[in-house]
């Protein structure tokens, strides 16, 4: 029953957080694990940011200077990117690792039931 309930409270958190940044509402798989953490880390960050800016209605209201907008340099080959994103999806669709882990888990829960039986 707890594990219901927090599995509850990730998918409100994942729903508040696909509401308010289009990024994370959108496919992933171009991106490794890191960058996925680093992503889901920032948006909860500005998302509690937010939320305390809001609460603070009597706050002073500060000018903004302008920034030069930042040069985004791409860092890496971009063939050798697609490429590992390729074998990341192949990995994904593979049907043959698909049926073995399958398998494999219907003989885990098989034995579990027979020796919880027993």
């Amino acid at each position: 029953m707890k594990r219901e309930s927090c599995r509850k409270d990730v998918e409100r958190a994942f729903a508040v957080l696909q509401s308010r940044f289009e990024i994370v509402a959108g496919p992933a798989r171009f991106w490794s694990k890191t960058v996925l953490h680093d992503i889901i880390t920032t948006c909860i960050i500005m998302h509690n940011m937010i939320i305390e800016d809001e609460r603070d209605l009597d706050a002073p209201v500060e000018e903004q200077t302008e920034f030069p907008t930042p040069e985004v340099e791409m860092t890496g080959d971009e063939e050798a990117r697609f490429q590992a994103f390729l074998a990341r999806h192949q990995k994904i669709k593979n049907r043959e690792a698909h049926i073995e882990l399958r398998n494999a888990l219907i003989e885990h829960l098989w034995s579990a039931y027979n020796q919880s039986e027993n």
